[in-house]
């Protein structure tokens, strides 16, 4: 067993606290400290915060450039927000503290053509400082992305892939179930989608991620975006979605190279979906549709490729990286 690599949380909602759960149990990794802004958690045992059974001796601080200086971590787990350019000091910060960062934040999980500038800043500055930069999570950073990716592997040719993620939403955590406009009427629905605060983040992120690893350019990108109408009253643990509202969102990516598309991504997630699976799909010699029947859970997911990350991180090269960019990331308590 190497050396525990010391690790602070940044960012304890409800994806932050599925991090510190997971990696409080790991044995290759020493929780160190962790941040927050919220006033109702500053002060808090992190264990605490996070709903384990015990507190683990380290109280949540909203001061991370002094935190970063007392405890000397290796990395931090970055769970804060899903905009780079909203989240974008706050990687920083670390970056000049000589910390490397395993970032839950869509948009970074591939912002090269998003945000070419501030993409190159950013490696530049991690570059600069000898740490390492990674955006992670199910999706955008394995479904709809790294594994088609995987997948065409085993082809001879590709001329196109797609991906498609359906999930019921009625299991998950209720701000998810509000960023997909469960129990909005349509036009609140339409006029959320216009404020952009209603949409799963990542999707055009994933088309080009997969565009690059098969090292196509890509002519452009397009996304819809649009409700899934509740036919029949549906309910989760959290809300109650009646006939004639929206149970939940239907997103379709297209990224097209010559006038086709190339590659493509299908997203849907709402309260009462009949079936949830996670599928791929190649066009090329051979033919391929792989599918995970039954779907794969979100914030389970996201919690695991983060904590997950981390040795592979610590140990890449400097700069602002994507998981095309590492080695395969696997489970690991060593």
């Amino acid at each position: 067993m190497g050396e525990k690599m010391k690790a602070v949380q940044y960012g304890c909602g409800p994806i932050g606290c599925s991090v510190t759960a997971l990696a409080a149990r790991r044995n290759n990794i020493e929780l160190v400290g962790a941040v927050d802004i919220d006033p109702e958690k500053v002060g808090r045992d992190l264990g605490e915060v996070a709903g384990l059974s015990e507190t683990l001796g380290i109280t949540i601080s909203d001061e991370p450039e002094s935190l970063f200086a007392e405890t000397q971590p290796d990395l931090i787990f970055h769970t804060t927000g899903s905009s780079f350019r909203a989240v974008y000091d706050q990687i920083a910060g670390a970056v000049k503290a000589g910390v490397n960062v395993v970032s839950t934040c869509e948009e970074l999980s591939f912002p090269y053509n998003r945000e070419p500038q501030l993409s190159s800043e950013l490696d530049a500055l991690a570059k600069e400082h000898g740490v390492t930069v990674l955006a992670t999570g199910i999706n955008p950073g394995f479904l709809m992305d790294l594994w088609p990716l995987c997948m065409t592997a085993m082809c001879q040719d590709v001329t196109s892939v797609r991906a498609v993620r359906i999930q019921d939403a009625t299991t998950r955590r209720l701000p998810f179930q509000q960023k997909i406009g469960a129990g909005r009427t349509p036009e609140e629905f339409q006029q959320l989608i216009e404020e952009g605060t209603l949409r799963h983040v990542g999707l055009p992120e994933s088309i080009e991620h997969i565009a690059a690893g098969l090292g196509w350019k890509l002519d452009d990108v397009e996304e819809t975006i649009e409700p899934v109408m509740a036919e029949h009253q549906v309910s989760s643990e959290y809300l109650t979605v009646e006939p004639g509202q929206a149970a939940g969102v239907k997103q379709i990516g297209y990224g097209r190279m010559g006038g086709k598309v190339v590659v493509s991504g299908e997203f849907q997630a709402y309260l009462g979906a009949p079936e949830s699976y996670d599928a791929v799909y190649i066009e090329g010699h051979p033919n391929m549709e792989v599918v995970v029947k039954g779907g794969t859970h979100g914030d389970i997911g996201t919690a695991a490729m983060t904590v997950n990350a981390a040795r592979r991180v610590v140990a890449a090269p400097a700069g602002l990286l994507t998981m095309k960019d590492l080695p395969v990331v696997v489970w690991s308590d060593s």
